[in-house]
């Protein structure tokens, strides 16, 4: 199927308002454990099954995958990916840091995304080849050159099984960031990370991991802006990467080499501790 950003981002844009409008306006409701510290609330099932069934109307065509249920439907080659409440333990607390992300993906590419922070009045949005938009105005990654200049946003740490372990890593880097960056910043929403790369107001943004709900829009987003996107290894993201590092394009080799670094640092340890 060829993509229309035209027709489709349009349609992504109306999605999102209908999520944005039910987390403004409901309150979190009853909790569903999904873990260890992992949660959903009623407003992110609501979000979902809200979106689902638009975008299932108005795209039959396309599939749709959702954070909390999972494929609700197939397509022919493109995927809706969504979460209704990226930072939903921001949203439960009554912290503003949260919001709506919709992706579209083309085979393992994000081509459309829109991400919008309804507490906070902000909409990102952007299609591949078009450009990227914070409420309708362009926006542009930031120019930052060397890293004790810049501010770093981290995704957050692990919780649930091997926690841990998968942490490791995590910490080690954090110490690596936090001896060589200006200022080190966790938000609690790969969205909020992603679009504020783009809009410059960070300068990069390091997630180890990258589900498709969390990255796809955010990594459309800030690569029409002019971001760098990669993966651990300094090789172009996509949906099958490890983990999801967006920067101003001077600063990925560092990040890239510090990162490295890193996981060599919990190598040894963990062979020291051996």
């Amino acid at each position: 199927m060829t993509i229309d950003a035209r027709t489709l981002l349009p349609i992504a844009e109306r999605a999102v308002s209908i999520a944005s409008e039910i987390i403004r306006t409901k309150v979190p409701g009853v909790i569903t454990a999904k873990g260890d510290r992992d949660m959903a609330t009623e407003v992110d099932y609501a979000a979902e099954h809200a979106v689902r069934e638009f975008l299932i109307r108005e795209t039959p065509e396309i599939g749709f995958l959702g954070e909390e249920e999972g494929v609700g439907h197939l397509g022919d080659g493109l995927m809706w990916a969504l979460d209704p409440v990226d930072g939903t333990a921001n949203f439960l607390h009554g912290i503003p840091l949260c919001g709506v992300s919709l992706g579209l993906i083309d085979k393992d590419t994000p081509a459309i995304g829109v991400i919008d922070l309804p507490f906070l009045k902000l909409r990102y949005s952007a299609a591949e080849h078009v450009g990227a938009s914070a409420n309708g105005s362009a926006i542009q990654v930031s120019d930052a050159r060397e890293l004790q200049t810049a501010i770093v946003a981290l995704g957050d740490y692990a919780v649930g099984e091997n926690a841990d372990e998968r942490n490791r890593p995590r910490l080690a880097l954090t110490q690596e960031l936090a001896a060589r960056v200006q200022r080190i910043r966790m938000f609690g929403s790969a969205a909020i990370d992603l679009a504020w790369v783009a809009d410059g107001k960070i300068d990069a943004n390091i997630m180890l991991s990258n589900n498709p709900w969390d990255t796809a829009a955010g990594v459309v987003i800030a690569r029409e802006a002019g971001a760098t996107v990669v993966d651990l290894d300094g090789s172009p993201h996509s949906m099958n990467a490890h983990a999801t590092i967006a920067a101003s394009p001077k600063l990925v080799a560092d990040l890239v080499e510090l990162i490295a670094e890193a996981r060599k640092a919990v190598v040894l340890d963990r062979n020291i501790a051996e």
